[in-house]
């Protein structure tokens, strides 16, 4: 057999298991939940969450189960510590706890900071499975309360769940309020209460348009400076 025959046969068999081969399928990836946001009015303003379903997913629903359920609604901040957080979910004006539902897996160390004007769940410091209805904005960039290792409830730290989009102003003019001993607190508690009056769940942003095609560029003229 010629050295020319050997090749065409050759490569006709490649031509045909190419044919034969099936096409490999192509590998589908589920979107990433888009952002919810939820309007929080207060005694001192209204303050806008964009709360971030795609790092905490079951944080963010346990905190929109609450709001529709209308927990939040007539809550207080009960905690404000100038310079640190401000904390609320739990308590009426009067101190009393309302009842929460069973605690959600920590979601710590999910790729987003306690850096000033996020949100992220209040849970007991020892117990890791532990955060309910509580949560609390950053005051500041507070790099000490993100997990520095998993496992250890002492070291997990805290999961954010969300920002600020408007408002960070009134969680500013809340962190003002003077403080002091009440109820079951030994400190920290705003002496003229800040109330939640209302949480609403807000319909999805519309989706942006998609981008219009270039058109080709038009050659300039040589005269052209």
């Amino acid at each position: 057999m010629s050295f020319r025959l050997a090749l065409t046969l050759l490569l006709s068999l490649v031509a045909r298991s190419a044919q034969a081969s099936p096409a490999l399928p192509t590998p589908e990836f589920a979107p990433a939940p888009p952002p919810v946001r939820v309007l929080l009015v207060t005694t001192l303003g209204e303050i806008t969450l964009e709360l971030d379903a795609a790092a905490a997913p079951k944080t963010v629903e346990n905190f929109l189960a609450y709001a529709r359920d209308g927990h939040y609604n007539g809550t207080v901040f009960h905690r404000v510590i100038p310079g640190l957080l401000v904390q609320a979910g739990a308590f009426t004006p009067d101190l009393q706890q309302k009842p929460s539902r069973a605690p959600v897996p920590h979601e710590g160390g999910n790729g987003l900071s306690n850096r000033r004007g996020t949100v992220a769940a209040a849970r007991d410091r020892g117990v890791l499975d532990s955060a309910t209805s509580q949560f609390f904005f950053n005051l500041a960039d507070n790099p000490k309360l993100d997990q520095t290792a998993p496992g250890d409830p002492y070291t997990a730290g805290y999961a954010v769940f969300g920002r600020v989009l408007q408002g960070l102003e009134v969680i500013d003019r809340i962190a003002a309020v003077p403080t002091g001993a009440e109820g079951p607190f030994a400190a920290w508690v705003p002496v003229v209460p800040v109330v939640i009056e209302r949480v609403q769940v807000l319909d999805p942003l519309p989706a942006s348009p998609a981008p219009a095609e270039e058109a080709a560029p038009v050659a300039e003229d040589a005269a052209t400076p």
